[in-house]
């Protein structure tokens, strides 16, 4: 599995693609996606950028709903 870009080192995130029914994993810095066998198959597009940010942003929004009790961890669990 390509866990580190060639290029940069950087780690690589896997991320599914619907249209391909596969994971293609992405490096962040270099902006592209490779596949199982660590071959570079496409760039990351502004729209799948601006899609992941948009869906991040609606993440906080839901999340911040959430007391902060809540959130943080209970004391004396394992």
């Amino acid at each position: 599995m390509p866990l580190f870009c060639k290029q940069c080192n950087e780690r690589r995130y896997p991320v599914f693609q619907t249209e391909e029914k596969t994971s293609f994993w992405l490096c962040e810095k270099c902006e592209n996606f490779v596949d199982v066998k660590d071959v570079i198959v496409r760039e990351w597009t502004k729209e799948e950028k601006d899609k992941q940010k948009s869906k991040l942003e609606e993440f906080e929004k839901s999340t911040a709903s959430i007391p902060e009790e809540s959130m943080s961890r209970r004391k004396g669990v394992n």
